[in-house]
């Protein structure tokens, strides 16, 4: 509404033209909207010098239109650590700068726009550690239901209910008609209110501008089939003018607010997958634990990261489901191995994560790095445990295991550790935490000293599972301690507790009659559709290995293992060409991970760290043609850039590492980039394709602009992509090639250079 020349910065108008902000927000008031968010959006310290000034001022003047205020608050515009270079708790301390200054006024927060779990929780912290208003968290899904670093809905909804936010939202990207899967989608997993602010459609460009496609009229009647999905609160995002929001409370504003059902599921995630405990039987992999292994002591003596990254991609492979992560050890430094493990085990795996630690402070660094809703190993019957965890997982979100011990040590009953369970349950109740976040350990003590324990311990859990209706969890392998071919043991227990309601097992996923045993009992109780897993883990292969290397190079870079991709190259490179490396390992194994990208199988953070493991191959041919006097550049350039007036550069930068890693010479003009800087580059290095980005509609013009000074004075193709494009738009401002997504950019510069790169 405010036709904002390109470049033109809106939360800098709070205080250069106050009186334009003030009439749009009326504009708003006046078609009858409750709420007006402030224009502090984009408002951060990465961006601005005067962040306070221009936030209160942003409060104020939405104060003005005499409705409740929104303080806004939207992406930095950056990634966060691991797949940028924006720590985590520097995103906490940019946010929390906007909630310091813009709490006094408004009535609620809204985080919005979001489409990183990694960076919504960052945002979510600063909120609940800077002030006690309302918490609104809106993320940007895209048509597949994930979020641009890879949560599907459950996922998202899971974590941030785990925080503590008070609505979970939608809004961008997506018109109203294209959202009504994923609302039904979020009001299956969520209990907690629903916000959703579609965008008036797609957008179009007609004569330079751009415009949105769904008038008001159908706009409202598109809100209204969302709203009856049981909706508490609705809104607009780009290109919703007053009269969609006049038009959408007329028609709306008849249907009565629902109230949630309360869901009772059990879940754990990491920032893409989720885990539900209790529906089918679910393996935590045991073996990220130092106990008995002297080799993994040795790498958490020397901080060798690798070692646990291995141990986790090995488990996964195997078919875990959740890695217990405990780092462990006197001499070690606990409180900073256990975030460093959990962050790097998150850079590489996406399985869901269980942090295992007696000691309270590594537990609360972990949880707040953890990107997601961990499982939390662990409290027990003391009263001094209960009081150091239970706050830890109310702040932070998780499902914590419940020892069945206190301060009498465990008792040899079921009963006894049955009436721990039920003083757990009532005190984590006091603190505000539900039982569905709750997994009970009866506690397996091995048979070799009171032939019961066993049958105590099955009592236990089948009481606990059946008749107080929380989640039971077993570490299996203490049944034989002291016996001799524990293994059998092992699994003839494994098999009994499952039977007996074990929701979840803490077990070797390496051990082969272990996991026989899992899906065997799967496949027989029903829990697995004609044998399907059953059938997949019989026909398992294992992985490739080299001499040096725990993996061959395609496996190394599939899996993101940095160090062993650099490992391999040199094997390789000492019997087989450079070229021959690139072509017959290095591109295969980046198709293997674009192609379970474009399948939703492999996401963002695993993408980018296969990339950076290709990178480490890159890098020793390129030393070795170097030393070997062979090196030669491709010809194959490409220039990348984000338009004139636009400041994002998330998309840009993911696809630049890409394009980079399958061998183009990638030419970063950066953001910001003006049209004639862009034809000079080209002109320059007489360069055949040019890759424009875009996030913001009102620089759209400026990529047209762009475009036509391109083909008007080379013979280079265009390839445009962004947030705010489609194709049929990329088709209407005369560009040559659309990607969607970073991959699609890869196929199309592979198609227009012959396949060669």
């Amino acid at each position: 509404m405010l036709n904002l020349s390109a470049g033109e910065l809106p939360e800098q108008l709070n205080v250069s033209q106050p009186e334009r902000v003030l009439a749009v927000h009326l504009g708003y008031a006046k078609a009858g909207a409750e709420f007006i968010t402030a224009n502090t959006f984009g408002a951060n310290s990465l961006k601005y010098d005067n962040v306070s000034e221009l936030v209160q001022a942003g409060v104020e003047l939405a104060k003005r239109a005499g409705k409740k205020v929104a303080l806004d608050i939207g992406p930095t515009g950056k990634l966060l650590k691991p797949m940028g270079d924006l720590d985590f708790e520097k995103a906490v301390e940019l946010f929390s700068e906007v909630v310091a200054a813009g709490k006094d006024g408004s009535d609620v927060v809204i985080i919005e726009t979001m489409s990183d779990t990694y960076e919504l929780k960052a945002a979510v912290l600063a909120v609940k550690e800077n002030c006690e208003l309302p918490v609104i968290a809106s993320m940007i899904f895209d048509e597949n239901g994930r979020l641009l670093t890879g949560a599907d809905v459950r996922a998202a909804c899971t974590m941030l209910e785990g925080l503590g936010v008070d609505v979970i939202g939608l809004n961008c990207g997506l018109g109203p008609k294209q959202m009504i899967t994923l609302v039904k989608e979020l009001r299956a997993c969520t209990s907690l209110p629903i916000l959703v602010m579609p965008n008036a459609g797609l957008p179009e460009s007609v004569n330079g501008r751009t415009v949105y496609n769904v008038s008001p009229e159908e706009f409202a009647q598109n809100m209204c089939e969302i709203a009856e999905l049981g909706v508490s609160y609705l809104g607009g995002c780009c290109g919703t003018t007053p009269e969609h929001i006049r038009e959408m409370i007329k028609r709306c504003s008849n249907i009565p607010d629902s109230v949630a059902d309360k869901k009772n599921e059990t879940v754990v995630t990491s920032y893409a997958s989720s885990v539900i405990i209790g529906k089918k039987p679910v393996v935590i992999g045991e073996r990220i634990n130092p106990t008995g292994k002297k080799l993994f002591k040795e790498a958490l003596r020397n901080s060798d990261m690798d070692y646990v990254i291995k141990e986790g991609l090995s488990q996964q492979d195997k078919g875990a489901h959740i890695l217990d992560v405990n780092v462990g050890l006197p001499e070690i430094d606990e409180v900073k191995m256990l975030s460093d493990a959990v962050f790097r085990l998150q850079s590489v795996l996406p399985l869901p994560l269980q942090l295992d630690s007696s000691d309270a402070k590594a537990l609360e660094k972990a949880m707040r790095i953890y990107n997601g809703k961990p499982m939390v190993n662990s409290v027990n019957g003391k009263q001094s445990s209960m009081r150091e965890i239970f706050p830890l997982v109310k702040k932070y979100g998780g499902v914590v295991v419940c020892l069945c011990l206190d301060e009498n040590g465990i008792p040899e009953t079921a009963q006894g550790r049955i009436d721990i369970a039920k003083k757990i349950i009532n005190t984590a109740a006091e603190y505000g935490i539900d039982k569905k976040d709750l997994v009970v350990d009866a506690l397996t003590m091995t048979i070799s000293t009171n032939k019961d324990n066993a049958i105590e311990t099955l009592k236990a859990v089948r009481y606990i599972k059946n008749e107080l209706g929380v989640g039971t969890v077993l570490g299996v392998s203490n049944i034989s301690f002291g016996l001799p071919n524990r293994e059998a043991i092992n699994t003839a227990f494994f098999t009994l507790a499952l039977e007996n309601g074990l929701s979840a097992g803490i077990i070797n996923p390496l051990s082969e009659s272990m996991m026989n045993a899992y899906y065997s009992f799967n496949a027989l109780m029903g829990f697995d559709d004609n044998c399907v897993e059953y059938i997949e883990s019989a026909a398992a292969s294992p992985v490739p290995m080299t001499s040096n290397s725990a993996f061959d190079l395609k496996t190394a870079i599939v899996k993101g293992v940095r160090e062993d991709a650099g490992i391999c190259a040199k094997e390789l490179l000492e019997n087989t060409q450079p070229l021959d490396v690139i072509n017959d390992y290095i591109i295969p194994a980046l198709d293997v991970v674009g192609d379970g990208f474009e399948k939703n199988k492999v996401f963002l953070p695993q993408l980018l760290m296969s990339a950076d493991a290709a990178k480490e191959a890159f890098d020793v041919i390129k030393g070795y043609l170097i030393a070997s006097g062979q090196e030669k550049k491709s010809e194959n350039k490409i220039i990348i850039a984000t338009v004139e007036g636009d400041i994002h550069d998330i998309g840009k930068n993911i696809v630049k590492v890409l394009l980079s890693n399958y061998g183009f010479d990638v030419i970063d003009l950066g953001k910001d980039v003006k049209c004639e800087r862009v034809l000079e580059e080209a002109l320059k290095c007489d360069c055949k394709l040019v890759a424009l980005s875009a996030l913001m509609t009102t620089t759209v013009p400026n990529m047209e602009k762009t475009i036509k000074l391109i083909h008007d004075n080379t013979d280079a193709k265009v390839l445009v992509g962004g947030a705010v494009l489609t194709k049929s738009y990329a088709d209407m401002i005369q560009a040559d090639f659309y990607a969607k997504d970073a991959m699609e950019s890869v196929r199309i510069a592979k198609a227009y250079f012959g396949g060669e790169s």
